[in-house]
């Protein structure tokens, strides 16, 4: 049976390449060739087409594609009262010797959520040209402290992460009832630090800098939980977690084990889009955890990082396969991440992007009806 909200039997994470005439105007703007108010115009009009692409391969959720954002997190997170972007030493280092652009961010004053965050008005353009549900992505609260923990926090501002943590919930707070306010009834939290807290690289770092990762998984669901307290009775909130995503490589790797409990019974979203693309996911098992009733597992089995395209069988013997551990009506079909979580995007056509999303389309209406 299709569903009547989301997420939709075949939905997808959140970014898509940026066309070329984005990344045109991009390059222009940061030469200072054109004005912010052309980037603007070129913006609005490549996200105009990328909704009525995203329409017509059949997607009942739409989003923007980040086209206004050069990364997935830093671009909410600087917008807050309290953060400011840095230049770091080096960037954030992923498998193979990639590493993204060299920036981070610091906490020097109290946090909050400002009345003009620009991504309002992000969503309320995406709201005013679709005919279908749309989609907004934000961080989740977690990703200002996992990448450098207390470091990034300003002593001043901070002098005990109790009280970091604190505003930061609310600040997240305000956001979402923010975002409701707007219109907004599909919200998804990038959650990626769950997955990266079943890395064993991963926990031997937060440990050799002070945090402790078996605490960690309860402090960033509480997070996620004081965010989304209060929302409306028809807003519907997802969390999408993954290991790691810059121009095809990935930093983390290990099944959903030690965190599916407490991810699926102890935080209060509606829906979880959850990689399983690659072994480095493990298994279908800790769907055992998934508890009966409206909460939802997108199956992440369609890569995002090449544009090999699937095969239909494959992808309905694998879906076969995890309804083994849950009911197949709390299952939908995605993408295993976004196709362009930074600017620069993955390694594949657009081409391969839209081929992919339409096999997705296909695919659930064959297993779902």
């Amino acid at each position: 049976m299709q569903r009547t909200q989301p997420p939709f039997r075949a939905d997808h994470v959140g970014s898509l390449l940026r066309s070329p005439a984005l990344k045109e105007a991009r390059s222009q703007h940061a030469a200072g060739a054109i004005s912010v108010a052309d980037l603007r115009v070129t913006e609005d009009r490549e996200i105009r087409n990328l909704i009525a692409s995203q329409e017509g391969v059949g997607l009942r959720s739409v989003t923007d594609g980040e086209f206004r954002r050069s990364f997935w997190h830093f671009d909410f997170l600087e917008q807050l009262c309290g953060v400011e972007r840095v230049e770091t030493a080096h960037g954030i280092r992923f498998q193979g010797g990639v590493e993204s652009p060299r920036k981070g961010l610091r906490i020097s004053g109290k946090l909050d959520f400002p009345e003009h965050h620009p991504f309002l008005d992000h969503f309320r353009f995406l709201r005013q040209h679709t005919k279908v549900v749309a989609k907004m992505t934000l961080p989740s609260p977690s990703v200002l402290h996992f990448r450098a923990g207390r470091a990034a926090a300003s002593t001043e501002a901070y002098p005990e992460m109790e009280e970091f943590f604190h505003d930061l919930g609310e600040a997240y707070h305000k956001a979402v009832q923010a975002f409701a306010k707007a219109g907004c009834r599909y919200l998804q939290l990038d959650e990626v630090n769950f997955t990266y807290l079943c890395d064993k690289d991963q926990r031997a770092m937060l440990a050799a800098r002070g945090d402790d990762p078996d605490k960690l998984p309860e402090t960033y669901a509480a997070l996620i939980n004081r965010a989304i307290a209060g929302r409306p009775d028809d807003m519907v909130i997802s969390t999408h977690l993954c290991r790691g995503n810059f121009q095809s490589s990935w930093i983390a790797q290990g099944g959903y084990e030690p965190v599916a409990d407490l991810l699926f019974n102890c935080v209060n979203v509606d829906g979880y889009f959850l990689e399983w693309d690659t072994d480095r996911a493990g298994g279908f098992e800790p769907l055992r955890f998934l508890p009966k009733g409206k909460k939802s597992v997108v199956l992440g089995l369609v890569t995002s990082k090449s544009g090999l395209l699937e095969s239909k069988d494959d992808l309905k013997r694998r879906i076969e396969e995890a309804s083994k551990y849950a009911d197949l009506d709390q299952l939908c079909l995605s993408p295993q991440c976004g196709f362009a979580s930074t600017e620069e995007g993955n390694i594949l056509t657009e081409e391969a992007q839209w081929a992919k999303l339409r096999t997705i389309v296909q695919v659930a209406g064959e297993v779902w009806g």
